[in-house]
């Protein structure tokens, strides 16, 4: 199967064909023709299988297909949860479209930067945004970004914007939609707790279940869990940076400061490294990435910020230097590397307070790692007893006889007649 035997327009398929696509992957094999066909779409498939171009490409089609107007009438709107993933998905738009007839007007809509040259850009329309919910919403409330007119609404890491953080805000944006237009939803998971959303913004959806199985190539990452003790976490990242050859590597942390915080610690012991959070400045969370890509910073340690959707080209290892809250941001920061075929290494340092917690993301993932000791990190830390999942303590269930005992004992010896 070919990008053009899906129906693409030729300029889209000598688009793919210069980025060295040879042919569509799974998911773009399954969602190009339903979004051509003006169908709702609800898809589910691994990072790096190709999701991105999945939606774009039979957008920019439609899109192109539409005789020009002035002004121009928002008709697809992109909403992603963070602001580096929006960078990323327009810069795809004009790689896709770089070859199109007619130019088409894609503007960036993201917080973390004065709103002022974006209420410029959306000056006589645009034919396509791409936008963080809440500054999409600042837009429309200044009358800056009209949406009355969109046909096409996609929602890229959807199970993240439809989750309790997002939900008010997407809410909001929803409203100021029309009620007919098509919808897409994509994402690498969708969590129990949003799957009920998700099916209430669908009409009789394409649903594209893409299994880790099914894509061409798998992931190659290697997992690993690193036994250690909670302060001896940043002394065994050293040591790992130290002795493996490794270009560049991605850390991930659970808050703003501990990013920053280990980011120093490295600086200080001659690594070249920068931390990235939501409480940077857009430029320098912008500047960050850019440097990181180039290589020209070796660490980069970051919150789940950098977790979704980010496409970092040939990064050897990622780092789980804090577990992530939800076992569902596991599988999101893993497929940072492993991508495009490359192999990957995802190490993840487990210590005596976070062993039920891995074992939880273990569970979810199928997954049963060993736990692996490295000479002069041994933990001396003792992890608490696993709770079984019937209740009580693994290995110490109390049986139906000692029940009964204590609900004896509890009443009292027993009187005489």
């Amino acid at each position: 199967m070919t990008f053009s035997s899906l129906g693409l327009c030729e300029p889209l398929v000598r688009a793919v064909a210069d980025l060295g696509y040879d042919a569509p992957t799974p998911v773009q094999r399954a969602a190009i023709p339903a979004v051509l066909r003006g169908q709702d779409v609800w898809s589910s498939a691994q990072t790096g299988s190709g999701k991105t171009a999945a939606f774009l490409l039979p957008l920019l089609h439609r899109l192109s297909a539409i005789a020009p107007r002035s002004p121009r009438p928002v008709r697809a709107l992109v909403l992603v949860p963070t602001r580096e993933l929006a960078a990323q998905v327009l810069e795809a738009v004009g790689q896709y479209g770089r070859h199109l007839p007619r130019a088409l007007k894609s503007v960036l809509a993201v917080g973390g930067v004065s709103a002022n040259p974006q209420m410029l850009a959306l000056r006589g329309g645009a034919d396509l945004v791409v936008a963080t919910p809440g500054r999409a919403l600042d837009l429309a409330e200044q009358n800056a970004l009209r949406l009355g007119a969109v046909e096409m609404l996609v929602l890229d890491e959807a199970d993240r914007l439809l989750s309790l953080g997002f939900s008010e805000e997407l809410d909001r944006v929803l409203a100021l939609l029309p009620a007919r237009r098509q919808n897409l939803l994509f994402s690498a998971t969708f969590p129990p707790g949003v799957q009920g959303l998700a099916a209430g913004l669908l009409h009789e959806p394409a649903r594209i279940t893409v299994e880790a199985s099914e894509a061409a190539p798998p992931p190659d990452i290697q997992q690993r869990a690193l036994v250690v003790d909670t302060d001896k976490r940043t002394m065994l990242l050293r040591h790992l940076l130290d002795t493996h050859p490794w270009s560049h590597a991605l850390v991930f942390v659970a808050s703003r400061y501990g990013a920053d915080h280990v980011a120093l610690k490295l600086q200080r012991a001659g690594f070249a490294a920068l931390a990235l959070h939501g409480e940077l400045s857009q430029g320098a969370r912008t500047q960050a990435l850019e440097d990181f890509k180039a290589r020209r910073v070796r660490v980069l340690v970051a919150t789940d910020v950098a977790a979704r959707g980010l496409d970092i080209a040939s990064l050897p290892v990622v780092v789980n230097y804090d577990l992530p809250r939800s076992p569902t941001d596991y599988l999101h920061r893993i497929g940072r590397t492993g991508r495009a075929g490359e192999p990957g290494t995802a190490l993840s340092f487990v210590t005596a307070d976070t062993e039920a917690h891995f074992r939880v993301i273990e569970k979810r993932h199928g997954l049963r790692l060993e736990r692996e000791r490295l000479p002069g990190f041994e933990p001396t830390e003792v992890a608490a007893p696993v709770l079984d999942p019937r209740g009580g303590v693994k290995g110490k269930r109390k049986s139906k006889k000692d029940k009964l005992r204590e609900a004896a004992a509890a009443k009292g010896p027993a009187r005489k007649p």
